[in-house]
Protein backbone atom coordinates (compact mmCIF):
# COMPACT_ATOMS: atom_id res chain seq x y z
CA UNK A 1 0.00 0.00 0.00
CA UNK A 2 1.36 3.43 -0.88
CA UNK A 3 1.78 5.78 2.06
CA UNK A 4 0.40 9.26 2.47
CA UNK A 5 3.41 11.56 2.12
CA UNK A 6 1.62 14.43 3.87
CA UNK A 7 1.28 12.44 7.09
CA UNK A 8 4.55 12.80 9.02
CA UNK A 9 5.47 10.40 11.84
CA UNK A 10 3.04 10.62 14.73
CA UNK A 11 4.69 11.95 17.88
CA UNK A 12 3.53 11.64 21.48
CA UNK A 13 3.65 15.42 21.88
CA UNK A 14 0.98 15.81 19.18
CA UNK A 15 -1.60 13.66 20.96
CA UNK A 16 -4.44 14.99 23.08
CA UNK A 17 -4.51 13.68 26.63
CA UNK A 18 -8.02 12.27 26.16
CA UNK A 19 -8.61 9.66 23.42
CA UNK A 20 -12.07 10.97 22.55
CA UNK A 21 -10.58 14.40 21.90
CA UNK A 22 -7.86 12.80 19.78
CA UNK A 23 -10.49 10.82 17.90
CA UNK A 24 -12.38 14.04 17.18
CA UNK A 25 -9.28 15.53 15.55
CA UNK A 26 -8.78 12.50 13.30
CA UNK A 27 -12.50 12.12 12.56
CA UNK A 28 -12.82 15.71 11.38
CA UNK A 29 -10.14 15.10 8.76
CA UNK A 30 -11.64 11.75 7.82
CA UNK A 31 -15.02 13.37 7.16
CA UNK A 32 -13.31 15.70 4.68
CA UNK A 33 -11.16 13.11 2.92
CA UNK A 34 -12.53 9.58 3.36
CA UNK A 35 -15.81 8.23 1.95
CA UNK A 36 -18.19 6.91 4.62
CA UNK A 37 -15.86 7.97 7.41
CA UNK A 38 -18.31 6.68 10.03
CA UNK A 39 -18.13 3.04 8.88
CA UNK A 40 -16.72 0.81 11.62
CA UNK A 41 -16.37 -2.84 12.50
CA UNK A 42 -18.18 -3.95 15.65
CA UNK A 43 -16.94 -7.18 17.26
CA UNK A 44 -18.89 -9.12 19.89
CA UNK A 45 -18.89 -12.71 21.19
CA UNK A 46 -21.68 -15.27 20.89
CA UNK A 47 -23.05 -17.65 23.50
CA UNK A 48 -20.18 -20.08 22.85
CA UNK A 49 -17.57 -17.38 23.26
CA UNK A 50 -16.83 -17.26 19.53
CA UNK A 51 -16.05 -13.84 18.05
CA UNK A 52 -18.51 -12.26 15.65
CA UNK A 53 -18.01 -9.05 13.67
CA UNK A 54 -19.88 -6.85 11.22
CA UNK A 55 -19.85 -3.34 9.78
CA UNK A 56 -22.05 -0.72 11.45
CA UNK A 57 -22.16 3.07 11.40
CA UNK A 58 -20.69 5.25 14.11
CA UNK A 59 -23.52 7.61 15.06
CA UNK A 60 -21.83 9.93 17.47
CA UNK A 61 -19.13 10.01 20.11
CA UNK A 62 -18.34 12.02 23.20
CA UNK A 63 -17.15 11.70 26.80
CA UNK A 64 -19.46 8.71 27.35
CA UNK A 65 -18.01 6.79 24.39
CA UNK A 66 -18.91 5.69 20.86
CA UNK A 67 -22.53 5.32 19.74
CA UNK A 68 -24.28 3.02 17.29
CA UNK A 69 -27.89 1.87 16.73
CA UNK A 70 -29.50 -1.44 15.87
CA UNK A 71 -32.35 -3.87 16.51
CA UNK A 72 -32.05 -5.11 20.10
CA UNK A 73 -33.20 -8.56 18.89
CA UNK A 74 -30.55 -8.84 16.17
CA UNK A 75 -27.61 -11.20 16.56
CA UNK A 76 -25.42 -8.41 17.92
CA UNK A 77 -28.20 -7.27 20.22
CA UNK A 78 -28.57 -10.78 21.66
CA UNK A 79 -24.80 -11.08 22.04
CA UNK A 80 -24.48 -7.73 23.79
CA UNK A 81 -27.31 -8.65 26.17
CA UNK A 82 -25.43 -11.79 27.18
CA UNK A 83 -21.90 -10.34 27.15
CA UNK A 84 -22.05 -6.52 27.22
CA UNK A 85 -18.51 -5.84 26.03
CA UNK A 86 -17.29 -5.19 22.51
CA UNK A 87 -14.51 -3.89 20.30
CA UNK A 88 -14.68 -1.48 17.39
CA UNK A 89 -12.31 -0.69 14.53
CA UNK A 90 -12.47 2.41 12.33
CA UNK A 91 -10.17 2.36 9.29
CA UNK A 92 -9.60 5.25 6.92
CA UNK A 93 -7.63 3.89 3.99
CA UNK A 94 -7.30 7.29 2.35
CA UNK A 95 -5.51 8.60 5.45
CA UNK A 96 -3.68 5.36 6.28
CA UNK A 97 -5.12 5.58 9.79
CA UNK A 98 -6.91 3.16 12.09
CA UNK A 99 -8.53 3.53 15.51
CA UNK A 100 -9.37 0.56 17.73
CA UNK A 101 -11.35 0.65 20.98
CA UNK A 102 -12.80 -1.87 23.39
CA UNK A 103 -14.84 -1.72 26.54
CA UNK A 104 -18.23 -2.14 28.15
CA UNK A 105 -21.40 -1.53 26.13
CA UNK A 106 -24.72 -0.29 27.45
CA UNK A 107 -27.99 0.86 25.93
CA UNK A 108 -28.68 4.53 25.44
CA UNK A 109 -31.72 5.87 27.22
CA UNK A 110 -35.04 5.93 25.39
CA UNK A 111 -34.96 9.70 24.80
CA UNK A 112 -31.62 9.52 22.97
CA UNK A 113 -32.83 6.61 20.86
CA UNK A 114 -36.08 8.45 20.06
CA UNK A 115 -34.17 11.54 18.99
CA UNK A 116 -31.95 9.64 16.60
CA UNK A 117 -34.78 7.51 15.22
CA UNK A 118 -36.82 10.61 14.40
CA UNK A 119 -33.91 11.93 12.32
CA UNK A 120 -33.80 8.87 10.05
CA UNK A 121 -35.39 8.85 6.59
CA UNK A 122 -38.95 7.53 6.67
CA UNK A 123 -38.02 4.48 4.58
CA UNK A 124 -35.40 3.55 7.16
CA UNK A 125 -37.93 4.01 9.95
CA UNK A 126 -40.37 1.67 8.18
CA UNK A 127 -37.57 -0.84 7.62
CA UNK A 128 -36.84 -0.91 11.35
CA UNK A 129 -40.45 -1.99 11.96
CA UNK A 130 -40.52 -4.48 9.09
CA UNK A 131 -37.27 -6.44 9.31
CA UNK A 132 -36.91 -9.32 11.78
CA UNK A 133 -33.20 -8.63 11.75
CA UNK A 134 -30.85 -11.64 11.77
CA UNK A 135 -33.79 -14.08 11.59
CA UNK A 136 -34.26 -16.46 8.62
CA UNK A 137 -36.79 -15.43 5.97
CA UNK A 138 -37.97 -17.39 2.93
CA UNK A 139 -37.42 -14.83 0.20
CA UNK A 140 -36.96 -11.22 -0.77
CA UNK A 141 -40.65 -11.22 -1.55
CA UNK A 142 -41.43 -12.00 2.08
CA UNK A 143 -39.30 -9.05 3.18
CA UNK A 144 -40.97 -6.75 0.65
CA UNK A 145 -44.35 -7.85 1.99
CA UNK A 146 -43.31 -7.05 5.56
CA UNK A 147 -42.20 -3.60 4.44
CA UNK A 148 -45.48 -2.99 2.62
CA UNK A 149 -47.47 -4.08 5.68
CA UNK A 150 -45.48 -1.76 7.96
CA UNK A 151 -45.89 1.17 5.57
CA UNK A 152 -49.65 0.60 5.38
CA UNK A 153 -49.93 0.25 9.13
CA UNK A 154 -48.31 3.63 9.77
CA UNK A 155 -49.92 5.42 6.85
CA UNK A 156 -48.96 9.08 6.65
CA UNK A 157 -48.49 9.44 10.41
CA UNK A 158 -45.07 9.98 12.03
CA UNK A 159 -43.35 6.63 12.56
CA UNK A 160 -42.52 5.98 16.23
CA UNK A 161 -39.42 4.08 17.30
CA UNK A 162 -40.00 0.35 17.74
CA UNK A 163 -39.41 -0.75 21.32
CA UNK A 164 -36.96 -3.38 20.09
CA UNK A 165 -34.73 -0.86 18.32
CA UNK A 166 -32.35 1.70 19.77
CA UNK A 167 -28.86 2.83 20.57
CA UNK A 168 -25.80 1.60 22.39
CA UNK A 169 -22.69 3.31 23.68
CA UNK A 170 -19.30 1.65 23.99
CA UNK A 171 -17.37 3.13 26.92
CA UNK A 172 -13.75 2.46 26.03
CA UNK A 173 -11.17 1.17 28.48
CA UNK A 174 -8.52 0.97 25.76
CA UNK A 175 -8.17 3.05 22.57
CA UNK A 176 -5.37 2.66 20.05
CA UNK A 177 -4.40 5.10 17.30
CA UNK A 178 -2.46 3.66 14.36
CA UNK A 179 -0.88 5.66 11.59
CA UNK A 180 0.79 3.92 8.68
CA UNK A 181 4.45 4.54 7.86
CA UNK A 182 6.94 3.21 5.33
CA UNK A 183 8.59 -0.19 5.79
CA UNK A 184 5.73 -1.18 8.11
CA UNK A 185 7.29 0.88 10.89
CA UNK A 186 3.87 2.23 11.79
CA UNK A 187 3.17 4.65 14.63
CA UNK A 188 0.92 3.19 17.34
CA UNK A 189 -0.23 4.80 20.57
CA UNK A 190 -2.45 3.09 23.13
CA UNK A 191 -4.59 4.92 25.68
CA UNK A 192 -5.51 2.82 28.73
CA UNK A 193 -8.04 4.03 31.29
CA UNK A 194 -6.85 3.93 34.91
CA UNK A 195 -7.84 5.54 38.21
CA UNK A 196 -6.08 8.79 37.36
CA UNK A 197 -7.39 9.17 33.83
CA UNK A 198 -5.63 7.89 30.72
CA UNK A 199 -2.19 6.34 30.39
CA UNK A 200 -0.60 6.74 26.95
CA UNK A 201 2.05 4.36 25.62
CA UNK A 202 3.78 3.99 22.28
CA UNK A 203 3.58 0.44 20.91
CA UNK A 204 6.00 -1.30 18.60
CA UNK A 205 4.53 -1.77 15.10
Amino acid sequence: MSRRRDLPPLARAELREDPIEQFAVWFERALAEAPLAEAMTLATVDADGLPDARMVLLKGFGPAGFRFFTNYESAKGDQLAAAPRAAIVVYWRELDRQVRARGAVGRLDAADSDTYFSSRPRDAQIAAWASPQSRPIHSRGELDGLVADAAERHGAEPVPRPTNWGGYVLRPDVVEFWQGQDARLHDRFRYTRDEDGWRIERLAP
